[in-house]
Order: C-alpha cells, then structure tokens, then sequence
C-alpha cells in the first residue's frame, strides 16, 4: 500500500511535486528497463505525487507534463493501490475515490502485479488522441521510474470490459494501457 493515512477518505491530497533536480534525461534513457520484480515496501507520498505528475500534471505554462494534438486533453489516469482505486485530478493535486475495492487482482494475470504497491490505468475515447497520451504518458513514467531508480513496466494484459466496468468509465471510453510501478527489490 501507498504510505497514506487515507483508508476512509473519499480525496487524497498529494504532495506538490518536485520539478527541479534529478537525473539528466540522457542518463534516464539510459537506465530506463521493464522491471517484474518490486520490493514490498510502499511508495511514500511524494513519490505517488511525483509519479502521477509525470503521467498527467499541470506544468509551469499552464499545459499537461505530456503532448496533447490539438490540446485535445481526454486522457483519464488511474492509479490502483491496496486501498482502492483512485481517480488523478490534476487540477486539485488530488486523487478522488472511484472504489474502495482493491482492483489490482484483474490485472492480476500476471503475479507480479500484486506484489507492486502501484498500478496506473489509462483511460479515454478510442480514438488516437488519447491512445497517442498514453503512450506519451507511459514514457514519461518509465524515465520518472529510471530516474528514481524504481522498477515499471508497461502492461497490456488486463480484463478490459471488467476493468471498464469496476471503474465506472462512461460510455465511449476505454482503459488503454496499464503501468505497474514499485520500489525495486
């Protein structure tokens, strides 16, 4: 579980993200693998916060940390932990309670994922704008990953229809991708 004091709560407030210092991009390519195997230790609060910035925050021009064509914005990012899954709002520096139900398990085809504290789900229209954020965002994470030195890997196996379906997405949207994250072992 994320190191959070947020059981019962319907929001969670994330710590502001760090955006200066770390590792040089060209070394974070560089470092940058798929990683099956995490530690189980949690992920403290910063960390969450930093990852999900990465994935989809607000930067400093008022723009996503991602490219979006046409400033089309349908990007819809997830993070699944022991506690629930949880909605990222970017504007709020929040994360919103979709449930309060671990949903890790219907990623669970592989075992691996429920030994991580973390996994983002990316969602949105099925069109190639928020296919193409995915994609971008997922990047984002593996270098955020690298430069931490935590272990990602971006996954395709899931039970789409019943993850769709446990996280309430609207119709005409459609979970994308999944991103598994966790401290290295």
């Amino acid at each position: 579980m994320i190191a959070t004091s947020a059981q019962a709560q319907d929001f969670i407030e994330l710590n502001a993200p760090v955006k200066t210092g770390g590792m040089p991009v060209m070394e974070a390519f560089n470092t940058r693998q798929s990683t099956r195997v995490f530690a189980d230790r949690p992920l403290d609060p910063q960390t969450l916060s930093e990852i999900l910035w990465s994935a989809w925050g607000e930067n400093n021009h008022g723009t996503r940390t991602i490219p979006t064509a046409h400033n089309k914005q349908d990007l819809i990012v997830y993070a699944l932990m022991e506690n629930g899954a949880w909605l990222y709002n970017a504007q709020k520096n929040g994360l919103e309670n979709v449930t309060k139900e671990d949903l890790r398990p219907i990623l669970a085809q592989q075992d691996y994922v429920m030994s991580a504290p973390l996994s983002l789900v990316f969602a949105g229209s099925t069109d190639h704008y928020a296919t193409l954020q995915a994609g971008a965002s997922t990047q984002n994470v593996g270098l955020y990953a690298a430069s931490k030195g935590l272990a990602a890997v971006v996954r395709g196996l899931f039970d789409r229809e019943k993850l769709n379906e446990a996280l309430k997405l609207q119709s005409g949207k459609d979970t994308l991708i999944t991103m598994t994250i966790g401290n290295k072992q």
